[in-house]
């Protein structure tokens, strides 16, 4: 038998690169311009295909070696014997290939079964970068293309699949890296429990994380007229000042820009249909930070009450959920969200949408600014805003719109005053 020898062909500037896949195996009989390693370096991931076919004598190389141009990756025995051998053989592997689509069925119902899927997908560079940025475990995936071959498109499917089932692939994270000493080794450490809310939110904001792509606009809202107008209720018995927070009356704000931005009050229960659910009603959820996690309450039809209504009802929903009172159906069920941390401090963030719905309102700490107004500078009282949105549904130019609306309903368009 003759040996023919595959070496790294011309890869440009690639020096002394690592092998991060074998994709053949010796025995294995491979083609013309099949993938045989994948390289990487700093840059980029690169296959070197063969350039000849026959069967795998010696295989040279492994994971992890490093390599350049002209060090060997295999040898192969490509006498006539074996190919005659092959052609004798036709017939038998016919057979068998009859075999096997006769039972491909029952193959592609176990495809997503750890046990039945081969170690090694075959899969582009590109394709297995994407898979390792997803934190996708690439053999689980079933390859579209000719001969199982996995690419992105499949890749996508695969997490939208089962992110439906509610399963987190591959623990949704990349590959973690090995701490070589442990914390301990550099001081004094306590191990605690994770709040029991905190694990339970836990994977709906990765599912919202990896299954929504978000986009965040920031603006501000010039409040000063409603704080004005807030500052000055009082009871018409008493005479005493009626305290309503802010955040009552960025409920009553949004939910009339949900009105005029149906698609806002929306959720998408399945991407590939191509259908999306309007909801008539307002149900805006309120993340209230308690001792355990957050929660997110809702505060039902909104658009049928008052202000000082809405400011009663968001006390009393907190005061369940601090002492972990509330009912679990009332975290569900919600058109949109209102993040605010304006009582502790800070401006511009980038909530997480609260999955199904599609936008999540952020509110920071309102401040006093200096704003040019007609020629001449002007104290104002500035809202920060953070405005999350799902792309699939919202557009950005839809989105700097439904700002713009908010930011009317909260100044001085603050038709709000007739639903204290």
């Amino acid at each position: 038998m003759s040996k023919t020898e595959i070496k790294v062909p011309n890869i440009g500037d690639f020096k002394d690169v690592e092998v991060i896949e074998v994709l053949v195996t010796e025995g294995q009989s491979i083609k013309k311009n099949d993938p045989l390693i994948t390289i990487e370096s700093d840059k980029s991931s690169v296959e070197i295909p063969s350039n000849l076919e026959g069967k795998i004598k010696n295989l040279k190389i492994k994971v992890g070696d490093k390599v350049s141009e002209g060090n060997l990756i295999l040898t192969l025995d490509n006498d006539t014997e074996v190919k005659k051998e092959e052609v004798k053989e036709k017939p038998e592997i016919e057979k068998e290939s009859k075999n096997i689509e006769a039972i491909k069925p029952e193959i592609q119902e176990k495809t997503f079964s750890k046990n039945n899927i081969s170690d090694i997908s075959a899969a582009s560079p590109k394709a297995r970068k994407f898979a390792r940025e997803l934190g996708v475990d690439i053999n689980q995936v079933a390859g579209s293309q000719k001969d199982g071959r996995v690419v992105e498109d499949d890749i996508k499917k695969f997490v939208s699949s089962n992110s439906k089932n509610n399963v987190v692939v591959k623990d949704s994270k990349p590959d973690k890296i090995k701490n070589e000493f442990e914390h301990s080794d550099f001081g004094e450490i306590e191990t605690k429990d994770i709040p029991r809310v905190k694990k339970l939110s836990s994977k709906y904001l990765t599912n919202s994380w990896t299954t929504i792509p978000h986009v965040t606009n920031h603006d501000e809202a010039d409040i000063t007229e409603m704080e004005s107008f807030r500052s000055s209720l009082t009871d018409m018995y008493t005479g005493e000042k009626i305290k309503i927070t802010p955040l009552a009356f960025i409920i009553k704000a949004l939910v009339a820009s949900l009105k005029k931005f149906p698609s806002f009050n929306s959720s998408i229960d399945e991407i590939e249909t191509g259908k999306m659910t309007l909801k008539k009603y307002y149900h805006i959820g309120i993340a209230v930070d308690t001792p355990n996690g957050l929660m997110v309450p809702k505060i039902r039809n909104a658009n049928n009450k008052k202000i000082s209504l809405i400011s009663k009802e968001l006390k009393e929903v907190s005061e369940l959920c601090r002492n972990l009172k509330i009912d679990k159906k009332e975290l569900f069920g919600g058109s949109m969200t209102i993040t605010s941390l304006g009582g502790i401090g800070g401006s511009f963030f980038t909530p997480i949408i609260n999955y199904p719905e599609v936008a999540i309102l952020g509110v920071g700490r309102s401040e006093k600014k200096q704003i040019f107004i007609n020629g001449k500078f002007q104290t104002r009282t500035m809202l920060p805003i953070s405005l999350s949105y799902d792309h699939r549904i919202i557009d950005g130019a839809e989105a700097a719109r439904f700002n713009n609306d908010l930011k009317e309903n909260l100044g001085k368009n603050f038709a709000y005053k007739l639903a204290v």
